[in-house]
């Protein structure tokens, strides 16, 4: 029952014109490398893969840029972008960057824009990577597309980035004709982890920063870790079940909970449910939620409206419970059953704790 959903016509204001002259100083794809307490985002090196395959296309290099304060981390961030696929690293190491401020962030990659001329920057769609693209984007006066979840590339260099628009209901693609670079920011889970190739190494370019620290308003305190253990982990699960409007009330959630449980994996929802105030925003799957690449995806009583789609697609198997056999979500599963989830998800979660209980009893005793 899987169909992919195809990629939208780009929209053109005007006709297309022959490229400014000054373009062919533009060359390589770029992909902001997000580091951050001794630590990559996984992002980052997601867009690596999809950054390979655009710098394939257009015979150029692929480059990974570090900004950081810590020359040791930064080095090891530098092997993990050449592990993941960069040809070439431009970094500014500078004690003004341990911590991430906008100011002296924005000045370091604007410098290098500037200096090395990228035809095309990536960022990940994090709380960081989204403040930063905005920044560049505006002292760069240039194009951004946000939370993109498709990215082509034209015989002439253009980018054409697709997202979600109309709070979900409908694809565009966004093309940035007259300036460069072109920038768009990508969400966590939307592409795949490309392979690593441990030992992999490239060339490395340093630049100064110039920038001291009574040169920048904004001052760091104190850093308080993210208690994480508190907050959802869906995007990185390999099991998440999710509830819709089809379970026709909030107390019905737990057994979507129970049947998470029972797999060891994560519990989300639609939109409409925390629309609802039946589930926090940090539970949300979907384009405007958490993108999600797990192993398996269960999605028990959700239409699938587009921007939730989107947000699954990634995923290796979809099981679509519903009792509309028409319903969208159909669309997309890998398997889907016409069914009541009120009457479906406790028999699936009895039918679960009892194979692992034969596996390992230790399971059920857990579970219970």
């Amino acid at each position: 029952m899987s169909q992919s959903v195809p990629p939208p016509p780009a929209t053109r204001a005007g006709t297309r014109k022959e490229l400014p002259e000054h373009f062919k100083d533009y060359k390589n794809v770029w992909v902001f490398i997000e580091y951050e307490q001794s630590a990559v985002h996984p992002v980052s090196l997601e867009l690596l893969g999809e950054g390979r395959k655009l710098a394939d296309r257009r015979g150029v290099d692929l480059a990974g840029v570090i900004l950081g304060g810590d020359a040791e981390g930064v080095a090891r961030a530098a092997e993990a972008a050449f592990e993941h696929g960069a040809d070439l690293v431009y970094q500014i190491v500078d004690p003004v960057l341990t911590h991430y401020r906008t100011d002296p962030f924005t000045q370091g990659l604007t410098d290098l824009v500037g200096r090395y001329k990228p035809e095309i920057l990536l960022l990940g769609a994090t709380t960081l990577g989204r403040e930063l693209a905005g920044a560049v984007a505006t002292t760069l006066r240039t194009g951004r597309t946000a939370d993109c979840t498709r990215r082509a590339i034209d015989e002439e260099g253009s980018l054409a980035a697709t997202r979600p628009t109309f709070g979900g209901s409908l694809l565009c693609t966004i093309m940035t004709l007259n300036v460069r670079p072109q920038m768009a920011t990508v969400r966590p889970r939307v592409m795949a982890m490309p392979e690593a190739v441990p030992g992999r190494r490239g060339r490395v370019v340093s630049h100064p920063l110039g920038l001291a620290e009574d040169q920048v308003v904004t001052k760091v305190l104190d850093f308080l870790a993210d208690r994480a253990s508190e907050t959802a982990q869906l995007a990185y699960a390999d099991v998440v079940v999710a509830g819709g409007l089809g379970l026709r009330s909030a107390g019905n959630m737990g057994l979507v909970r129970d049947l998470a449980g029972v797999l060891g994996g994560e519990w989300g929802g639609s939109r409409p449910l925390v629309q609802k105030g039946w589930i926090a925003a940090d539970r949300q799957i979907g384009q405007t939620g958490k993108t999600i690449r797990p192993r398996l995806y269960i999605a028990a009583g959700i239409s699938g409206a587009i921007q939730h789609r989107v947000g699954i697609e990634g995923a290796d198997l979809i099981l679509a419970i519903n009792t509309d056999a028409n319903a969208p979500i159909f669309d997309v599963a890998h398997i889907g059953i016409v069914a009541d989830a009120l009457e479906l998800l406790p028999a699936l979660t009895d039918a679960a704790r009892r194979r692992f209980a034969v596996l390992c009893p230790a399971v059920d005793r857990l579970a219970g």
